[in-house]
């Protein structure tokens, strides 16, 4: 995750209050200004002093920001630096950073030799594209392919520690968690964004399956629902696979009464979940509507994401596992 930091030089409380709504990780001022960025809020706040500011005008310039670099400096290059430079400059160590005036000269630094570089210092100029930087580059996680799968019976499984994952973020229709029996086979678990003459939408909440299920986390990994916590932070994603994080504000685990739903993708792919059973929670058809769990019925399709199989502590390993 990049970090992003802004440059108020000078000092412009108006700029410098968007920025922290915005969620940026920092403020460079000059260090007569610092203290009025704390009393806005609580935030690293920089002042020129800790960087090494160089704008590439020449070969001398890019050798004085690698040798920078190489002395475990952090380094910022001044709005116009072009792409080979940069390029150059990231084989030399960790800690570069460039000024960003647009959102799409940040989403190319970002990107750049497919790493980018490790912080971006966006600009007042770019103040109007500052929370889509961010959105983009903070929470934006990519895109997951996910694909159809039948499902091929739908059974009572008693009673079961059940865990609900509220989060910090208000979901809309057609997102969740990937959630499954196995890492290699998980279901997309629907947030509780859709509301019944009985109980009002929870637009916050993913009721997300048993305590042993394995989610889908950000960085390719895994976590047993169990693991989660208030502050973990969790994989959102919709029916079209594009992903996103979310904060965990509250993990609720309860015994009650579950389903296991089984389902299988046209390539052969078989997968499980064990899901409370309860009008309110829902998987996701391919069309990317939800569909309650007790109306689900085998032949009826929902959306999975298939995967090797093979983690420790989450993380992924090369390994002959199964799991059922």
């Amino acid at each position: 995750m990049k970090q992003i930091f802004v440059q108020a030089i000078p000092f412009d409380k108006h700029f410098v209050t968007l920025a922290l709504e915005s969620g940026v990780d920092g403020v460079i001022v000059e260090k007569k200004d610092a203290e009025a960025v704390r009393a806005l809020a609580k935030t690293a706040v920089h002042t020129p002093g800790d960087f090494t500011t160089v704008a590439l005008g020449g070969k001398e310039d890019e050798e004085k920001a690698a040798k920078a670099l190489t002395a475990g400096k952090n380094v910022i290059l001044r709005e116009g630096w072009e792409i080979i430079p940069v390029e150059n400059l990231l084989a030399q160590g960790q800690g570069l950073g460039v000024e960003v005036a647009s959102y799409d000269r940040a989403i190319l630094a970002a990107g750049i030799l497919e790493r980018g570089v490790d912080f971006l210092v966006v600009l007042p100029e770019a103040a109007a594209d500052l929370k889509a930087i961010v959105g983009e580059l903070k929470l934006s996680q990519g895109t997951l392919e996910l694909e159809t799968a039948t499902v091929t019976a739908v059974e009572q499984a008693g009673l079961g520690h059940r865990v609900c994952v509220d989060t910090l973020s208000m979901l809309k229709t057609g997102q969740g968690m990937l959630v499954g029996n196995s890492s290699a086979f998980t279901v997309l678990v629907h947030a509780e964004t859709e509301s019944n003459p009985y109980v009002a939408a929870r637009p916050f909440r993913v009721n997300a399956g048993a305590v042993h299920a394995y989610a889908a986390m950000p960085g390719d990994k895994t976590n047993y629902l169990e693991e989660l916590q208030a502050g973990s932070q969790v994989l959102v994603v919709d029916a079209s696979g594009n992903t996103s994080l979310a904060t965990v504000g509250r993990v609720k685990v309860e015994v009650r009464p579950m389903l296991l739903v089984t389902a299988r993708t046209k390539a052969g792919a078989e997968g499980k979940i064990f899901l409370q059973n309860a009008e309110t929670i829902r998987v996701v058809r391919p069309d990317g509507s939800p569909v309650s769990v007790v109306e689900l019925a085998p032949g009826d399709e929902i959306l999975v994401r298939t995967d090797a199989a093979g983690r420790h502590f989450g993380m992924r390993i090369q390994e002959e596992i199964k799991e059922g």
